[in-house]
């Protein structure tokens, strides 16, 4: 496994934070709608029907404009982009009311196999941060077979929850500081009548360089006017504590990510450089856990939401992936 900090790709790309950006006011329209596993994926679709498939996941607290500038670079380049709203944000629904309203990892990882059996998608590279590199390593290491590549913001995701309890020194504790609140009935209730609120409050920590405007924040937030959203919010971040039971059809899924699979295919790991909620590292306490070639960068300025900060750095990741 190769471990680097700076590629000039990389680099440049990340020089252009030091200029504001001006914000992006496009829309991810028109979306699509199809049923795939236990949900009703809305998703945004863009570039050419017989190029390489680019999955693109989101995280918490945002949604699929996280990839307004990175779904036309690729799209421009020859990948053909899809971008869908995890269960829980946006238009996505679930099929059947009496479905557990699950944020744990195995779901939302085999959402994205469901997604990609139902559009016919054989492989494509999966591309994620936060919820969304979580659920591409999940979907990675469990079924290698449908991904030619991963990128992952913050290396490997898949949550050791029988460690979970472990704490870390008190300065990684602090930020954390919304996991520990959702643990919480006071939490539950805070996020239902304050999801606003704590999503902008969440932004402005976890990236102290983006100097986002309140159109493109407002673009982002009616995503956590879904009906599942709380409950979705709330159950990953207990579930990932051991402090809440899986929804029974991902128990196996869930025995299997509890060994903490070695992910086989090709990855490029990155880390914001001012990343608030998880700082930077050079690549190496990860190392164990990626099998196949695996390269790191640090990204100047970035923070937690890097593709939508630094989208040209993000979609030169997902470049270098697409034309193994």
């Amino acid at each position: 496994m190769e471990i680097t900090l700076t590629r000039p790709a990389f680099a440049q790309a990340g020089q252009t934070a030091a200029l504001p950006r001006a914000p992006s006011s496009r829309r991810l329209e028109p979306l699509r709608h199809i049923d795939a596993g236990v949900l009703n994926i809305a998703y945004y679709e863009e570039g050419p029907a017989d190029g390489p498939f680019v999955m693109l996941l989101h995280g918490f607290p945002f949604d699929i404009h996280s990839y307004v500038d990175v779904a036309p670079l690729l799209a421009a380049r020859g990948c053909r982009v899809v971008v869908p709203y995890l269960r829980g944000y946006g238009p996505t629904r679930f099929l059947d009311k009496a479905t557990p309203r699950s944020g744990e990892q195995a779901a939302i990882g085999a959402d994205l196999i469901a997604l990609m059996d139902r559009l016919g998608i054989k492989r494509a590279v999966f591309a994620g941060y936060d919820w969304g590199g979580r659920a591409a390593c999940v979907a990675a290491a469990l079924w290698p077979d449908r991904c030619t590549g991963l990128v992952s913001v913050n290396s490997y995701l898949i949550q050791d929850i029988a460690k979970a309890m472990v704490p870390v020194k008190p300065e990684r504790e602090v930020p954390l500081w919304y996991q520990y609140y959702f643990q919480l009935e006071r939490g539950r209730a805070g996020l239902a009548a304050n999801r606003r609120e704590i999503a902008r409050i969440l932004w402005r920590q976890w990236s102290p360089n983006w100097h986002f405007d309140d159109a493109t924040f407002d673009r982002t937030a009616v995503a956590h006017d879904n009906p599942d959203y709380v409950d979705i919010v709330i159950h990953s971040y207990r579930h990932r504590f051991g402090l809440a039971d899986g929804d029974p059809q991902y128990a196996t899924l869930q025995r299997r990510l509890a060994a903490l699979p070695a992910i086989t295919v090709p990855a490029i790991t990155l880390d914001g450089d001012a990343d608030g909620v998880a700082p930077p590292t050079d690549g190496t306490a990860s190392a164990a856990r990626f099998s196949g070639s695996r390269t790191h960068h640090v990204i100047p300025r970035a923070g937690h939401n890097l593709p939508q900060e630094e989208p040209e750095a993000f979609a030169a990741a997902v470049m270098e992936l697409t034309w193994i």
